[in-house]
């Protein structure tokens, strides 16, 4: 039982990193383009993990034997979720709005339970997966916006190609996002688990993912030149963003040593929880508080003790 404590202590604190990273994200894309501050962060993820890995040597020395298959998970994860899957999410989100796109991110535990289930065989109880059901109905509650206008996407021209055709569909890209978001889990759990090194299974998902954005992103020749006209505290907040996510992810990877992957996700997830109130508060946010943030937080707030509680 300590271990599961300590589990959900990991989750509970990977919460408190991404709330804070997101809460930084409005004041950092006002300064610097999201395409830009993406890359700045991500950098960071790596230069803040490989830190943390270096003290981490020092402080006790080698860790586990070297595991050539969990290696390879996590970085594999690091393809599927820090470049693929937040690639789809932000797409769906310009695309057709942040609503829908917010329908298929919340089902992302789900998606995560079934592909642990099948791939790890990994059980829960009818109890804890009707929790998670209701902590998920909650959340959806919190973060869809009732009447909320989206960006409707253009139909495809005739002349459009299959693949073009294909990214007007939030279906695809929604789904995309989420199984991309799911496959990553479940393999940074198996990795774990079989290798505990969660700052070192960080460190290889950050570089694989900056790799890929650095490899892919049409403006490569010119980063350079925008980094050093971007704006100081831009870069700052941006950098502050990698911090706090990357430690978020380690913080999730280690969580899932010790609980359920798809409950460590699910946790990881509430931060409209703990978003909505504070750029309320703190940030001054003009976003109205509802009776259908009440009802989903209270939902998810029950189906997350359930869980615990269990």
């Amino acid at each position: 039982m300590a271990d599961a404590w300590l589990g959900y202590g990991l989750s509970g604190a990977a919460l408190l990193f991404f709330t804070t990273a997101t809460l930084l994200t409005r004041p950092a894309s006002e300064r610097m383009t999201l395409s830009l501050g993406f890359l700045v962060a991500t950098a960071t993820n790596v230069l803040f993990s490989a830190l943390a890995w270096g003290v981490q040597l020092l402080w006790r020395g080698p860790g586990a034997p070297f595991d050539l298959q969990a290696f390879f998970y996590f970085v594999t994860a690091g393809v599927l979720a820090t470049y693929l899957g937040r690639w789809f999410f932000y797409e769906s989100v310009v695309r057709f709005g942040p609503a829908k796109a917010s329908v298929f991110q919340v089902s992302s535990p789900l998606f995560t339970a079934l592909i642990a289930w099948l791939a790890l065989g990994e059980h829960l109880q009818p109890l804890v997966f009707f929790a998670m059901a209701l902590a998920m109905a909650g959340l959806l509650l919190v973060s869809v916006k009732p009447g909320g206008k989206s960006p409707s996407p253009q139909p495809a021209s005739k002349g459009a190609s299959l693949l073009e055709s294909l990214m007007k569909s939030v279906l695809l890209l929604g789904v995309g996002s989420s199984l991309a978001y799911s496959m990553g889990h479940v393999l940074r759990g198996a990795a774990v688990r079989d290798w505990n090194e969660p700052i070192l299974g960080g460190l290889l998902g950050a570089l694989a993912g900056l790799l890929l954005n650095l490899l892919t992103s049409p403006e490569k020749g010119e980063l350079l030149a925008r980094l050093r006209a971007a704006d100081r505290r831009g870069l700052w907040f941006y950098s502050l963003i990698g911090v706090f996510t990357i430690s978020g992810q380690i913080c999730s990877i280690g969580a899932m040593r010790y609980i359920p992957i798809s409950v460590a996700a699910l946790v990881t997830l509430c931060t409209p929880l703990l978003v909505f109130p504070l750029s309320h508060w703190l940030l001054k946010s003009r976003e109205e508080i509802t009776p259908a943030l009440f009802v989903g937080s209270a939902m998810t707030l029950v189906g997350i003790a359930i869980v615990v509680l269990r």
